[in-house]
């Protein structure tokens, strides 16, 4: 079972448990707001779809999070020499460096790895370290479209849960008319409270799609900056130790 399937069932059983806390210790005005606990299709509410969306968000968010932690602690795994003296020329120098990547467990998912395979066999056909620069410029730009294109779900995410919000609203809106247009609770003294009640929830969901957005928008630019840090790190740390040490005689 991949990761990202065991993070998604994480993701819902927590929100489902968030869920179930809310409804029991929060107050029936907030729990009202939040949870839309007085509807009679509770527990399929719009609010509920809210929450289960955002714990799915976060939990994508969790997956990149992981990932740029792992992107870091590459550089500190000595696939290149860091000395101020060795030089790296074509073929019996390079060898070893692309053995000990090639056998790297992280070779398919890091950067790092990638980046000294790809400059290494690069070096090894052409001899020229200005092309193999070029290519490692190349991969870069390669790199962070790749890391860019990782949050494609994430961002799905944080527009469709104002989306769902919009749709609690409208839901909402013609609910309190429907109330409001029914003749038997036109003479009814709490008509006002009652379409008042219902007109607060339907816009509080908006309010809440767009503050749970609003904290995956904030946490997603967090996380993929940290990404995109790892992979300059990553690019530099190439540059000092592979391709300014490249020398073909």
């Amino acid at each position: 079972m991949s990761i990202r399937i065991i993070t998604l069932i994480v993701s819902l059983v927590t929100a489902v448990v968030v869920i179930a806390l809310l409804s029991r210790l929060l107050p029936p005005s907030a729990a009202s707001i939040l949870l839309d606990i007085n509807r009679s299709t509770w527990p399929l509410t719009v609010q509920n779809i809210l929450w289960l969306a955002f714990f799915v968000g976060l939990g994508e968010l969790s997956i990149r999070w992981r990932a740029g932690r792992l992107e870091e602690s590459q550089i500190d795994r000595n696939y290149l020499p860091e000395d101020d003296e060795t030089v790296l020329r074509p073929g019996e120098d390079l060898t070893p460096i692309y053995q000990k990547v090639r056998n790297s467990k992280y070779r398919e998912i890091c950067f790092v790895p990638r980046l000294i395979e790809r400059c290494v066999l690069g070096f090894n056909i052409s001899h020229s370290a200005d092309q193999t620069n070029s290519l490692l410029n190349s991969s870069l730009e390669l790199y962070l479209h790749e890391i860019d294109l990782r949050y494609n779900i994430i961002r799905y995410i944080t527009w469709l849960i104002p989306s769902l919000g919009f749709i609690g609203t409208v839901i909402g809106i013609m609910m309190a008319l429907n109330y409001a247009g029914d003749r038997a609770n036109v003479e009814s003294p709490d008509m006002l409270y009652q379409v008042t009640e219902r007109l607060g929830v339907a816009f509080s969901t908006t309010l809440l799609a767009l503050v749970m957005a609003s904290i995956l928008v904030f946490i997603q630019n967090l996380v993929q900056g940290k990404e995109e840090n790892a992979l300059n790190k990553a690019g530099q740390y190439c540059l000092d130790n592979l391709i300014n040490r490249l020398y073909s005689p």
